[in-house]
């Protein structure tokens, strides 16, 4: 029997982009603890835990053995070969 963990709170998209900001603007890798030190607003550490696992399931953070660190990277070769290409 697998057990499931609850989510007390969901985070919002404001949090996620407030995330987002603080990785994106790091010059290293940011720990969890710097993330919550550098986040204008209060977030709890589950809501915090469950934003960063999305962005890494996207492909929009890293987490290294020193932190979080941005990898996401919009290529426009990408985006046109969307536009352009033949959906099946």
């Amino acid at each position: 029997m697998q057990l499931q963990k609850e989510v007390i709170h969901y985070p919002t998209l404001k949090t996620i982009l407030a995330i987002e900001e603080v990785v994106k603007k790091a010059n290293s890798p940011v720990s969890r603890n710097q993330i919550l030190a550098r986040l204008r607003t209060g977030v709890m550490r589950s809501t915090l835990n469950l934003a960063l696992d999305y962005m890494e399931k996207r492909g929009m953070v890293l987490e290294t053995k020193k932190g979080f660190i941005w990898t996401f990277n919009p290529s426009k070769k990408l985006e046109k070969a969307e536009e352009e290409g033949l959906e099946v």
